[in-house]
């Protein structure tokens, strides 16, 4: 069986600052495109069943940028649809919310944990049994990435707020004697020699 890939996109200024980014349709930074190509030489000589991508541009420059050809666009691995949250941080939601909780809450006119996990779900669907001839790609978003994550392994949508995801990483779900399982989480590819990285809190 193959592995399936999960690459979230490079940075933008939203991502930067902690902006929930889902509808708008941002580019990736200097800094996000440099990450994107770092991921290339990490991706090199890896064979890909089929690549998916959210039709977000900064997931699709990613996979340019990370050498991926991607072979369709896939509303489903969209991110998280934020709706009134759009844009807002969490600190800057807490000042009106201050229990809100996405992973529980959902978003008020987007989104709710249940919905996320529904379109997410019929992801695996469509790309489970494509494993069995090698290993699938998905280049999407964050938070919508660690719910995929956390359904492939049985856990409920709310069970991805327990797996943090930086931009421009990789991890990988596959199998152990039969179940299924995290192969490794938020696995940045290695930095350029002489490149200074400093690490940035998510969202």
């Amino acid at each position: 069986m193959g592995e399936l890939l999960l690459i979230r996109h490079g940075e933008t200024t939203w991502s930067a600052s902690l902006r929930h980014t889902s509808y708008t349709d941002l580019e990736l930074t200097p800094d996000g495109e440099r990450q994107a190509r770092t991921l290339a030489a990490f991706l090199a000589g890896r064979r890909f069943v089929t690549v998916l991508a959210s039709p977000r541009s900064r997931a699709l420059r990613t996979a340019q940028l990370a050498g991926l050809t991607v072979d369709a666009v896939d509303e489903d691995l969209s991110e998280w649809n934020y709706g009134e949250y759009e844009g807002r941080t969490t600190v800057d939601i807490h000042e009106d919310q201050p229990h809100w909780n996405i992973w529980t809450d959902g978003c008020p006119g987007g989104e709710s944990p249940a919905q996320v996990g529904a379109r997410l779900d019929r992801v695996l669907e469509r790309v489970t049994p494509l494993l069995e001839r090698g290993t699938v790609a998905l280049v999407g978003h964050a938070h919508s990435l660690r719910v995929l994550g956390a359904r492939w392994i049985g856990l409920p949508p709310s069970a991805g707020g327990r797996l943090r995801l930086e931009t421009a990483t990789v991890s990988a779900l596959g199998h152990e004697h039969g179940r299924q399982v995290i192969l490794r989480w938020n696995q940045p590819a290695p930095p350029a020699p002489g490149t200074a990285t400093d690490s940035v809190p998510q969202h």
